[in-house]
């Protein structure tokens, strides 16, 4: 499985990609945006990609924005950029996952694993685990979120996470703190604002897709709920 790590600073690049290939995985480098977006162009079966946001020429936002036009591939932003909100506006471009530099490696493997197994669709053979939430038809075997009309909705890994466990449990409140354990598979550390962007987002696609509708909603004070 291939893994993109962009960054322009070579010893990371070196790092990372020593640690991928420890954990079974195919490092590919680029050390500028430019770079990064001809390897996706290149390498369709690029599973997930590790970026820096602060590179010279095209900093890694702008990258995000680009991939973002039309691919769901997993980014995990590494990044010296500490501020709330420098984490926040890499969340709102479309990235997955911040870890902040200087940062252990072994916890980088750790968030990649989390990505890549939410990315990853599952392989059934029985019949599929399709909900019915609303104006939303939600497949779980193929990822698939539908319109009763038929209309697509194009989500993130995390995204239809969040949506699925919500939808698996109606009228049940979730806080951020389990979201965030579910849905990453890790333990919540100041999760609340990334779990904050990513249901902002989702709410944007689904009201977009369904003139308005309100499937997601906010219990103020406690977390996020589906209604039956």
């Amino acid at each position: 499985m291939k893994i993109l790590v962009v960054d322009d600073d070579k010893e990371i690049v070196e790092l990372l990609s020593i640690y991928l290939k420890n954990e079974g995985y195919e490092p590919l480098a680029a050390y500028s945006g430019k770079e990064a977006l001809t390897k996706l162009s290149t390498n369709p079966d690029i599973a997930c990609m590790i970026l820096d946001i602060m590179m010279p020429q095209m900093s890694g936002i702008e990258v995000i924005k680009e991939v973002r036009k039309d691919s769901e591939i997993p980014i995990l932003v590494v990044s010296a950029k500490t501020g709330d909100m420098d984490k926040i506006q890499g969340l709102i471009t479309g990235a997955d996952d911040y870890v902040v530099k200087p940062f252990n490696p072994l916890e980088v493997m750790a968030r990649v694993r989390s990505l890549l197994r939410r990315s990853q669709k599952e392989v059934k053979t029985d019949k599929p685990d399709i909900l019915e939430v609303g104006p939303l038809i939600i497949n779980k075997d193929s990822h698939e979120v539908k319109t009763i009309d038929g209309t697509t909705i194009q989500l993130t890994a995390l995204e239809f996470g969040i949506l699925y466990m919500l939808a698996s449990h109606p009228n049940r409140v979730f806080s951020a703190d389990e979201i965030f354990e579910r849905v990453w598979q890790q333990e919540s550390v100041v999760s609340a604002k990334t779990v904050m962007v990513h249901v902002s987002h989702l709410r944007d696609k689904i009201q977009k897709a369904t003139n308005g509708e309100e499937v997601i909603q906010t219990v103020w004070g406690v977390g996020y709920k589906v209604e039956a």
